[in-house]
């Protein structure tokens, strides 16, 4: 399960990259932009508008995952429309890679998830059948616990999820379809991420099981303590879609409160460019909290085979 096979092109992990203890891209110009990769343990965010190649950029950095951890990374979809980011299948036309993927419908049991052939998949859509897209404006308060209750509902799948792939070896996951709302603290959608980054991805492996297992966790310490992993060595791409498309308008974004950029460790801004009559896309590290980076503004090109910086 999660297994990639040979595809018609392959990401370049440097045998430099290995050594470094950061976390390729996939990309290795994005790389060396970041000084060496993506800090392990940290939240990065790429924000950029519909279209502009989050998604490929995500693919490529859950795709690396394979060579330099031996494991694929894993992607939460949050889309609620209903559709997905087309995430499977890029995976499919860029690396050969057929993602295996977790149903987001089904109620899943916690004693199966060191079980391999039963948890160990690359791809979750959460929301895959409920085909709405939901924001406290669009509903009133009732509604709005009603809706708060059920999210409550997928918390248990999203732990299995990610708790079980991380204690079969997965180091990275990318967070995407975030939709643009008019402020980040409206989106039920921050609100999920809110949890999963502070309550999943941030606490030791341990206490992640305790709420998996709740009133079970003493039946099943000994299997917990067979599976340990550090949360520190995992990082988190989220995929952020802005109203904004122009990378001078990303530039001077303004911050709300609660907005998700104002906490990351590291933001990657991709979006359109004007020169003339032509337009073209470009990408910008606008923070890497820790770590030297190049602070150009680089070209890029989105390929038959993925991403392509220019610069």
């Amino acid at each position: 399960m999660g297994g990639c096979r040979p595809g018609p092109v392959v990401d370049t992990v440097s045998a430099a990259q290995q050594g470094t203890g950061r976390l390729s891209t996939g990309l290795p110009r994005l790389d060396e932009l970041l000084g060496g990769g993506l800090l392990p343990g940290t939240l990065t965010v790429v924000a950029g508008a519909t279209g502009i190649g989050k998604t490929q950029l995500g693919v490529h950095f859950t795709h690396a995952g394979k060579q330099q951890e031996g494991e694929p990374g894993i992607i939460f979809d949050m889309t609620s429309r209903g559709d997905s980011q087309n995430q499977v299948d890029y995976a499919r036309r860029l690396f050969g890679w057929e993602m295996t993927s977790q149903r987001g419908d089904v109620t899943v049991n916690p004693a199966d998830v060191w079980n391999r052939e039963l948890v160990r998949r690359d791809y979750l859509h959460i929301f895959e059948r409920t085909g709405r897209r939901v924001t406290r404006n669009d509903l009133d308060f009732d509604d709005w616990q009603a809706w708060k209750l059920e999210l409550v509902k997928k918390l248990q799948l999203a732990i299995w999820f990610f708790y079980g792939n991380f204690t079969q070896g997965v180091r990275r996951c990318v967070m995407d379809g975030v939709e643009p709302t008019d402020r980040p603290s409206e989106s039920f959608q921050f609100d999920l991420f809110d949890y999963i980054y502070h309550q999943i991805l941030h606490k030791d492996h341990d206490w992640v099981a305790r709420d998996l297992f709740r009133e079970n966790f003493l039946k099943n310490v000994d299997q917990v303590n067979r599976h340990p992993y550090d949360h520190r060595q995992v990082g988190c791409l989220l995929l952020y879609t802005t109203h904004e498309v122009m990378l001078d308008d990303l530039l001077g974004r303004r911050l709300d409160s609660g907005d998700v950029l104002t906490n990351a460790n590291t933001i990657i801004l991709m979006g359109k460019t004007r020169d003339g009559s032509k337009m073209g896309r470009a990408l910008h590290v606008a923070k890497h909290r820790g770590s030297a980076c190049d602070d150009s503004i680089v070209p890029f090109e989105v390929t038959a085979e993925g991403l392509r910086l220019l610069g």
